[in-house]
């Protein structure tokens, strides 16, 4: 009897089957690729943090322990890659004569670096000029020195003569934070800055120069041991956070506190648990509520064809069926439905997984939680219904709902309103400032989301549409549509108008899955384009322009501007002036602009600046030539205040001395690009030249109008010739930033949200639609049949498709927007800097209103279809 009455639905009712499979289809593959992303995410930000790590462990022995028991404590606690001795002098200063000057710097470091060093840790030193064997100066050292390479600096060393060393080459130091740490110390006791001055000898060499020192002052001479990990760490940061932390403490135990480990791989990996957090938190934001409401789609299509439960449980009543007979037959067609659905949803994420999420392979445990969600869904859609149809007593009360609906309940709770101001209430929490999204305290294993951030947008987007359902339904109980309805119904407005407000119950719950389908693609779609449009900012922010030439003091790309400038795809070029100034005895970054025209190649957002724009800031740095921004941190540190002459100490070009250079301090300035992100200035470039006597600019800045990487190549071959200059574009850039918003998948997640936000609008819209109508097909039959032509009953068509799908989209789209304000603000921890306004997508939302207009017509020609078939067909169809 199964199988007959499985054949029987597959022929007669294929409309609902289907329609309840396909649900159940989207809900399966769904959630697969929601948790594909999340792992996939996950994976892939630990995998950029380990490999971002330059050294992952800084070991510093103590004054009675020797190398080699440090060694074997390390090997024993876990596998090693590589292990290298460097040695740490403090000394009193540098001295060289160079161009008739004597210039001298104050403390220093000197390093002993063992041989091999720079290809165990490749990231640590970037070769400018010269060889990066032998003795080496940092490029600040060179500067402040005003040395070249086979000039002689003089070392100071504490309890020994100082000594005359001839240098072999200049490089940079990338890693200079890390490389520099005051291992042990307490946070907030260690310096802020690595050194100014530093100069690298090979190992042997140190250890001959430094032994009297050693022997004299032991407390200015260390050493470490730097560490490359050979342990696999778990894909999850937060437990790849607490192995690492583990294996540390497993290391000073070991030596019984006769070593401290610097534990770089940690510190990395704390940061990107708190974005991994992020990370999920964005792809639940994102894709919890699609799943959601392909899960309502398939309860609408379930409820749509209620009426036809009801018909069949009083015909099975009729024919001798029992309850646990009919209840069997419901549960067979729950598993069918469940089993094509689930079938469906398993076999599209299969096939499309590895070009949304490659690399990510498809188990088991991944699909379990998808398959059993579709399973449980299908009972809920198909078996509840049938449930309550068994529960009527009667045929006639399986037939026929006799008496006036009463008002649902949580109209009469209010409830819309009451989540309207949860919503508002959270919102305004989190905008009041001093929210954090995401809990990862520093140096603690356990990190959370706060949960409570779902909250907002949940609740604006189910309070929006049932306050939408309310509106309606009571626009459509007093008649208030016939001025609407009149350009589709024509003079049979009224009527059409009143025929809708009998059917509001059925209506108005169309209309709300079309409003939660329609809210869902909007703020999705905005999400994603004010992401992408913020992700170029925080490429922008970080190269400076589409491509950057950045140069070195002893090789500045500004004399090649103009070489730059002729390239094929190079659209306007600026310089951008880059060294060092002294605010106090603080060494930090400035920059020199031309503000006139700076925006012509890059771009600069309101948020860059405190209590200004960045066209103001940029009009107060051209109506004063001494102008000049800082951080907040320097202004708190200096308890500055505007109009306050600030004294920097810059590098004269031409005494090669440190001079005095008075500034004015107009403004606050929280980021720039190409700055760092700690304390840095900002002020004329024509100022700094004429001030410094030094006009050439470190950086060229060039925006592209052609294909990037054709300029990146030019650019390359026309700088080859200057030491240490690096061309780069956003694109490189982009791959190479890891916060929490580009080091996840974001652009796969997109696409499959996007695509599956399409296919709900116009799934909510046309199936839900084409049910309804043919739930009612015995209506327009007995209609025409009293002789309504074709243009009359298709005004009761239009009329129900333009409240459902009209009405319904107009809300949704209102809500949408509303929900995507709320998703960018408490999500405002993944976006740097923060977006100023929204950004709408208008191809996609054009794409999704002629997806849900084809679909919408698709179901109104499907009950035309069905109102022409003959009277007795229809009424012996039921």
């Amino acid at each position: 009897m199964i199988s007959l009455w499985l054949r029987g639905l597959i022929a007669r009712r294929p409309l609902r089957l289907w329609g309840s499979a396909l649900g159940i289809a989207l809900t399966v593959a769904f959630l697969a690729f929601l948790l594909s992303f999340i792992a996939a995410g996950t994976a892939n930000m630990t995998r950029r943090a380990i490999q971002s790590v330059p050294v992952d462990w800084q070991v510093l022995l103590g004054q009675n322990t020797g190398r080699a028991q440090a060694e074997a404590a390390i090997r024993a606690a876990t596998p090693v890659r590589t292990l290298q001795a460097v040695g740490y002098a403090d000394v009193p200063g540098f001295t060289a004569n160079t161009g008739g000057t004597v210039q001298t710097t104050g403390a220093g470091k000197v390093l002993g670096l063992p041989v091999g060093y720079r290809a165990a840790f490749p990231t640590e030193l970037r070769p400018l000029i010269g060889s990066p064997d032998g003795v080496v100066l940092s490029q600040q050292t060179a500067a402040n020195l005003h040395a070249a390479v086979g000039d002689t600096v003089n070392i100071g060393r504490y309890g020994a003569a100082p000594v005359g060393l001839r240098v072999a080459g200049i490089v940079d130091l990338p890693q200079a934070d890390s490389l520099f740490q005051a291992v042990g110390a307490p946070k907030g006791l260690a310096p802020q800055a690595p050194p100014d001055n530093v100069v690298l000898l090979p190992r042997a060499q140190w250890d001959a120069l430094f032994a009297p020192q050693k022997t004299t002052r032991p407390d200015t001479v260390r050493e470490q041991l730097h560490v490359r990990l050979g342990t696999a760490l778990p894909n999850d940061p937060g437990r790849a956070f607490a192995l690492a932390g583990t294996l540390a403490n497993n290391v000073e135990a070991r030596l019984s506190g006769g070593a401290v480990v610097g534990n770089n791989l940690a510190a990395k990996l704390d940061g990107a648990r708190g974005d991994a957090l992020y990370a999920q938190a964005l792809f639940l934001f994102l894709g919890l509520p699609g799943a959601l409401l392909a899960g309502a789609l398939t309860l609408s299509v379930a409820g749509a064809s209620a009426g036809q439960r009801r018909t069949e449980a009083a015909l099975l009543r009729v024919r001798g069926a029992g309850d646990r007979t009919i209840l069997r037959l419901g549960a067979a067609e729950a598993l069918l439905v469940a089993g094509v659905g689930t079938v469906l949803g398993v076999v599209a994420y299969v096939l499309l997984s590895p070009l949304v999420t490659p690399g990510t392979a498809v188990s088991v445990p991944l699909l379990a939680l998808p398959v059993l969600a579709g399973l449980l869904l299908s009972l809920l859609a198909v078996l509840l219904p049938t449930l309550g149809a068994v529960r009527s007593s009667t045929v006639a009360a399986q037939r026929q709902v006799v008496g006036r609906a009463g008002t649902p309940l949580w109209q009469r709770l209010y409830l819309d309103l009451l989540l309207l101001v949860v919503a508002g209430v959270m919102f305004w929490r989190s905008a009041a400032g001093g929210y954090q999204l995401v809990l990862a305290p520093e140096g603690v294993t356990q990190a959370s989301i706060q949960i409570e951030a779902f909250v907002a947008p949940l609740a604006l987007w189910l309070g929006g549409t049932l306050l939408a359902m309310r509106l309606l339904g009571l626009l459509l109980r007093r008649g208030a549509l016939t001025r609407l309805l009149r350009p589709v119904a024509g003079t049979l407005a009224g009527t059409v108008a009143a025929a809708l407000g009998r059917q509001r119950s059925l209506l108005t719950r169309g209309a709300a899955l079309v409003a939660l389908a329609t809210a869902f693609a909007v703020s999705t779609s905005i999400f994603n384009a004010t992401y992408n449009d913020q992700a170029r900012v925080d490429a922008v922010l970080t190269n400076g322009a589409d491509v950057t030439v950045t140069g070195t003091a002893n090789g500045p790309a500004g004399p090649r501007l103009a070489a730059l400038g002729a390239l094929p795809g190079v659209a306007g070029t600026q310089p951008l002036i880059h060294r060092f100034a002294y605010v106090g005895a603080d060494l930090q970054d400035i920059y020199g602009i031309d503000a006139a025209h700076f925006t012509d190649v890059s771009r600069l957002s309101n948020t860059y600046f405190k209590g200004t724009t960045a066209q103001g800031a940029l009009a107060k740095l051209q109506g004063r030539p001494d102008a000049l921004f800082v951080s907040q941190e320097t202004v708190n540190d200096y308890q500055l205040s505007l109009g306050d002459r600030l004294n920097l100490r810059l590098l004269n070009a031409r005494t090669h001395q440190y001079g005095i250079v008075p500034f004015t301090f107009v403004g606050v300035v929280r980021e720039f690009p190409t700055a760092p992100k700690d304390s840095f200035l900002v002020a004329n470039a024509s100022y700094l030249a004429r001030t410094t006597g030094n006009p050439v600019a470190e950086v060229a800045l060039l925006k592209v109008s052609g294909s990037p990487q054709a300029v990146v190549d030019a650019a390359r071959r026309a700088t080859q010739d200057l030491p240490g200059v690096t061309v780069t574009d956003l694109a490189t850039v982009r791959s190479r930033i890891a916060s929490g918003l580009t080091a996840v998948n974001l652009a796969g997640l997109s696409r499959i949200e996007l695509a599956f936000a399409a296919l709900l609008l116009a799934g909510s819209t046309g199936l839900v639609l084409a049910l309804g109508l043919a739930e009612r097909r015995r209506t327009f039959t007995v209609l025409g049949a009293l002789g309504a032509n074709q243009r009359q009953l298709g005004a009761f068509l239009s009329g129900e498709a333009l409240v459902v799908v009209g009405l319904g989209g107009v809300l949704g789209g209102v809500i949408g927007l509303g929900v995507a304000q709320t998703l960018i603000k408490l999500l405002q921890g993944v976006f740097d800097p923060p977006p100023e306004v929204m950004v709408l997508p208008w191809p996609y939302l054009v794409g999704l209103l002629a997806a849900a207009a084809l679909s919408t017509l698709a179901a109104l020609r499907l009950a035309r279809a069905a109102s022409n078939r003959r009277v007795t067909e229809v009424l012996r169809a039921g």
